[in-house]
């Protein structure tokens, strides 16, 4: 099954050198056991833009669509066995030490249309 890793952080986040490195080696190491399929960061959500259909109306609105005190910052979509594999991968994740990740199963049914 495949689970969408949604990473989050606050205003109080700051990257370092050590954290990229850190998380590059949990890709590697992802990748070497064969469950990542696919990840990235994202940037700024001063730089999203939010778009909604309603009454036959578009709705085009600059920034993310959620006013939070965390805002995206990245994905990673894994294809795991189980939800406790996927869950033992995200607990190595060097942004569970210092943000929020929500582990969010893909709904298999409809993701193959």
């Amino acid at each position: 099954m495949q689970y969408l890793l949604i990473i989050s952080h606050d205003a109080r986040f700051a990257s370092s050198e050590a954290l990229v490195a850190d998380i590059l080696a949990w890709i590697d190491r992802m990748q070497a056991r064969g469950i990542r399929r696919h990840g990235a960061p994202l940037r700024p959500p001063s730089e999203a833009v939010t778009v909604r259909v309603r009454e036959g109306r578009l709705q085009i609105t600059p920034g993310p669509f959620s006013d939070s005190r965390e805002q995206m910052c990245a994905y990673e979509l894994l294809d795991c066995a189980s939800q406790e594999e996927a869950l033992a991968a995200v607990a190595e994740h060097p942004m569970a030490r210092v943000a929020t990740i929500e582990v969010r199963p893909v709904w298999a049914e409809l993701a193959n249309r």
